[in-house]
């Protein structure tokens, strides 16, 4: 168990877009922030981009997983390596996510990396919560809590992550404990950049949409946004949460249009699944602070912003570091695995109680 007081703790987060891995520094108790470190980035070439994406979708112990293993824990070594902390939170690789099925899958191994490091690392931080039936997913809306804290707001806010998969934490900082009631609501909204970046990958070799260059020479096709409204997610009552590919389909809806009328559809429906989130909201938020990748893209922040009757704001413009959040959170999450704090609730994955998920892992010198 990690002694009390401030620790620096470094989190790394590979993502669902599967560009690359962030890794971030902060100091903390699990409680409180009390400032940010260094940070990162450490990308991920085509070639392994290939490997990794052929291998979404795959379950512990199918064939080939050990050369993906081995990208990712080198990948993780070099980023981890520089930058100094006490305790290292890991969150691995999501290749499948079916709470309701099989379970969840985050490639890596903590221990591992563990020996490789020569820290402690905390790793596995959602099986615990899958178990206990809950959907392992969301686990930033803690850490959001904190945040709040940390920017010394008081009033009920927003942080809308829109990464592969978009997550919304709705918050009441003013309420002290985040598992208690009302501090935090969470849910994943739905697909974000994930559909969006495969399509251009597919027909350009186009990474992603730069700037929404190519949704701002488009228009939103409203045939194929009220299909992909009628998806039967949008009207589960949260938490709920969503493997990256659960939406595949949306590119079906797309498959006949122009490659900018696509890229223009695909980012309306991001906006449009934001603001069926926000039926949700256990009261109406001051304003929306934007995270992620798709915080980049103009076009999606306008069509944000024209949706929602909040506020819409980059978080960089709040103080914080959108490209780092996860990986801060994953820090964070580290400390309270360690110190024996939960790491979710009822309210943020729908786990039957308050539950500290994850795994420890020392080096054995």
């Amino acid at each position: 168990m990690l002694s009390s007081g401030k620790t620096t703790a470094l989190g790394a987060m590979s993502g669902t877009s599967l560009d690359g891995v962030d890794v971030a520094v902060l100091q903390t108790d699990g409680t409180e922030i009390f400032g940010f470190g260094e940070s990162g980035y450490r990308a991920y070439s085509a070639a392994e981009q290939g490997i990794l994406r052929a291998a979404l979708g795959k379950w512990q112990g199918a064939d080939g997983l050990s050369e993906v293993r081995d990208i990712v824990h080198n990948a993780h070594i070099e980023a981890i390596k520089p930058l100094e902390a006490d305790i290292i939170g890991f969150h691995g690789q999501t290749l499948a996510h079916e709470p309701r099925g099989r379970g969840t899958h985050q490639l890596g191994d903590g221990a591992a990396l563990a020996e490789a490091l020569g820290r402690p690392v905390v790793w596995d931080f959602r099986s615990s919560d899958v178990e206990l039936g809950g959907e392992g997913a969301p686990l930033a809306p803690f850490f959001h809590h904190a945040c709040a804290r940390y920017l010394g707001l008081r009033a009920p806010v927003a942080f809308l992550n829109l990464g592969g998969v978009g997550n919304i934490s709705f918050v009441d900082p003013s309420i002290t404990k985040p598992e208690a009631t009302g501090a935090v609501l969470a849910f994943d909204t739905g697909p974000a950049n994930a559909p969006l970046n495969d399509l251009l990958q597919a027909r350009l070799g186009q990474p992603y949409d730069k700037d929404g260059a190519l949704a701002r020479k488009g228009r939103v096709e409203t045939g194929a946004l009220e299909l992909f409204l009628a998806d039967p997610f949008f009207y589960k009552m949260p938490p709920k949460s969503l493997d990256r590919d659960a939406f595949s389909e949306m590119n079906s809806l797309v498959f006949e249009l122009s490659d900018v009328d696509a890229a223009a559809t695909l980012t309306g429906m991001v906006a449009a699944s934001v603001l069926q989130a926000m039926d949700h909201a256990p009261m109406p938020p001051t304003e929306v602070l934007v995270t992620g990748g798709g915080r980049h893209n103009p076009v999606m922040m306008d069509m944000l912003a024209a949706a929602l009757d909040c506020p819409v704001r980059n978080i960089d413009a709040a103080g914080l570091d959108g490209d780092m959040l996860e990986a801060q959170a994953f820090a964070y999450l580290a400390v309270r695995v360690a110190r024996g704090l939960p790491t979710s609730c009822p309210s943020t994955t729908g786990v039957r109680a308050a539950v500290g998920g994850g795994i420890v892992s020392y080096p054995s010198t």
